[in-house]
């Protein structure tokens, strides 16, 4: 009898240490820095503001309030934070650890700061340094309205030109993009160029998100998170920054050599992890798509 008492004491001691165990995995694995990311496994590691700060941002962007910018006074550091920090909670700066997390915020700065640069050759401070020189596309050549697509269709009078961080065209990409960030962007596109958080957040929402079938995320290619395919990496498609490419712009970009489009991107994603005390040594390896075969067949605008 006492036999038996003694093994149930001993499967009830293992029971309870087995349960505080997960306790520990789970607090370690669950961290709470605040609202945004509480119960959040990502929040185990450094949050954004822990390693990036507003002189950061004024040295990575130094020229967007110049008189010669074009969205003087539209762009901060504050609204990108705001941003953010809806998104740490899915790893965005917050996966694998505090290198990874610059990294990857200098990679999207890099996409960022390219597509909305107005540097030129022999522009003051250098061509790199006019990133978020705009927030809309100045001189559009159309309206962006395709009435096929019958889930968004167009809204009367309002025009579908480039418009935010990440400029978004075409009227069923500012239905997609609205519907993720809960806003009325089809009838309301003028939204992402008169306020900045939601700029910000509509462009991390489609680095953070698949935007085509069977395709991965900015996010999962360049933290590591997705695996190619043998028919990926017969394709050249394997995880990096060069593949941020290849989801964000398709073939406009990628696939065509060593284009200036290309390597603007890539220069501007180097010169963003110098400034923030990385270092282009630690840019990754398959930087380009110059090679790669893009995911998925052309659209009208691969850009948008």
């Amino acid at each position: 009898m006492r036999m038996a008492q003694a093994a149930s004491f001993l499967v009830l001691l293992t029971l309870l240490a087995a349960a505080d165990a997960r306790r520990q995995q789970e607090s370690e694995n669950a961290c709470d820095k605040g609202w945004e990311c509480s119960g959040s496994r990502f929040c185990c590691s450094e949050t954004i503001t822990d390693y990036f700060k507003a002189y950061q941002f004024e040295q990575l962007f130094p020229k967007r309030n110049d008189s010669l910018a074009h969205a003087a006074g539209f762009w901060d550091y504050q609204a990108f934070i705001t941003a953010a920090a809806l998104f740490e909670p899915r790893g965005f700066g917050t996966t694998g650890g505090k290198e990874m997390g610059m990294k990857e915020v200098a990679a999207f700065f890099g996409h960022v700061g390219a597509m909305t640069s107005c540097g030129f050759g022999v522009a003051t401070g250098g061509p790199l340094a006019w990133g978020l020189c705009y927030n809309h596309e100045m001189s559009p050549s159309q309206s962006y309205c395709d009435n096929s697509n019958e889930l968004y269709r167009c809204a009367e009078g309002v025009e579908y030109y480039g418009r935010g961080a990440l400029p978004v065209y075409w009227n069923y990409n500012y239905g997609i993009v609205g519907k993720g960030i809960k806003q009325d962007l089809l009838n309301h596109p003028e939204l992402l160029e008169q306020n900045a958080t939601l700029a910000f957040e509509a462009a991390i929402w489609r680095w953070m998100t698949p935007m085509k079938w069977r395709q991965p995320s900015a996010h999962d290619v360049f933290v590591g998170n997705w695996k190619p395919t043998k028919k990926h990496t017969l394709s050249k498609r394997y995880p990096g920054f060069g593949a941020t490419m290849n989801i964000l712009y398709g073939d406009s970009t990628c696939g065509k050599g060593y284009i200036d489009n290309m390597n603007v991107i890539i220069s501007h994603y180097q010169h963003y992890l110098d400034l923030m005390g990385v270092g282009v040594q630690h840019s990754g390896d398959n930087l380009d798509c110059a090679d790669q075969v893009p995911f998925n067949p052309p659209s009208k605008n691969p850009d948008s």
